[in-house]
């Protein structure tokens, strides 16, 4: 895309910029199916004229924000080069990283193209890959870290990408088992597995691992591989005594661990293995009285070489549109709450 000062007498501070989309990218993969990607960009850069005739796109107003939408198709060709559509999830939040790093509240050198091409693992015809900065930098991290924490409220998905790594540590032979717990807190850890088949026999507090591995492998294989022990779903007590070796093993929900169940998770480590835990420490369900092991261990382990802290906020939920909001509120209520306590 070419910048030019608009045309005869351009205001100060005022550009033109002009884009040709090659002949190989149909349009529709530009500017979405019924023009919904080219209104998402119109709606993001409100004072800006954008124009589109053939395989062309102009745009004119501003000089930086005009220089924004330049970068902007700059990356969104970068992402379609790889094959991979665009979507108005993907422009929205390429958008929010190019400003970000426009006001130098971005804080590395990592571009929106790199951010949405990350391919993690590829399953049943989709293709899993983070969708944010922050989720880039916590899947970076698991690479290069033996024990790494995801902290960050519902629909980070700090859980899914993790489950994502382990498979594809699984597949590739990194480790020879994947491991995946959580407490089950309202049931004291007492609550067994229930009568019937393999199928029925998972805990309630574990249905949700269990389910997202069905995204991730084809179903029929995952009984076999339960029943092999290459893949285990159970109570964070089952831990207890055990070594853990070649083993990639999820601690999911473990805001509701208390300090001591936490501590005897994490030295459960054994050769060869790589552990994540994960949890929102704002949705604690733990009696009165008993504090968080997640809410501990930030502090007990800050600073200790090959343990990383990944902390992911309200603008990594990838889930509806709405729940990004419904955790800023609640964020909001909850400090408003603390405030009039005080």
């Amino acid at each position: 895309m070419t910048q030019t000062p608009t045309a005869q007498t351009p205001a100060p501070g005022q550009a033109r910029a002009q884009f040709t989309v090659p002949a190989k990218h149909p349009m529709v993969t530009v500017l979405g199916s019924g023009d919904a990607l080219l209104r998402v960009i119109e709606t993001a850069f409100p004072a800006a004229d954008i124009h589109v005739r053939g395989n062309e796109v102009s745009a004119a107003g501003d000089a930086t924000e005009v220089a924004l939408i330049q970068r902007l198709f700059d990356e969104m060709m970068l992402v379609l080069r790889t094959g991979q559509p665009m979507t108005e999830d993907a422009v929205e939040r390429s958008i929010a990283m190019l400003r970000a790093s426009e006001s130098g509240k971005g804080d590395g050198p990592e571009t929106p193209a790199e951010v949405l091409t990350q391919n993690i693992l590829s399953s049943r015809g989709r293709t899993i890959r983070p969708k944010t900065l922050n989720q880039k930098r916590y899947v970076d991290a698991i690479d290069k870290h033996t024990v790494v924490f995801g902290i960050g409220p519902a629909g980070t998905g700090k859980t899914y990408l993790a489950m994502a790594k382990a498979v594809q540590a699984l597949q590739s032979k990194q480790v020879n088992r994947i491991i995946l717990t959580r407490p089950a807190v309202e049931a004291g850890e007492r609550l067994g597995f229930l009568p019937g088949t393999l199928y029925e026999k998972i805990d309630p507090y574990l249905r949700p691992l269990y389910d997202a591995l069905h995204d991730m492998l084809d179903p029929d294989s995952i009984p076999r591989l339960m029943a092999a022990g290459t893949i285990e779903v159970a109570p964070l007590a089952y831990m207890r005594g055990r070594t853990l070796n070649d083993a990639f093993i999820i601690l999911d929900e473990a805001q509701n661990t208390s300090a001591e169940q936490m501590k005897m998770f994490l030295t459960r480590l054994g050769f060869d293995s790589k552990i994540v835990v994960t949890g929102d420490v704002t949705q604690v369900d733990l009696p009165n009285g008993t504090r968080s092991g997640l809410r501990q261990v930030q502090d007990i382990l800050d600073g200790v070489e090959d343990v990383h802290f990944s902390r992911l906020t309200s603008q990594d939920v990838v889930r509806h549109k709405l729940v990004g909001r419904i955790v800023d509120a609640y964020e909001k209520y909850d400090s408003r709450d603390s405030h009039n306590r005080k």
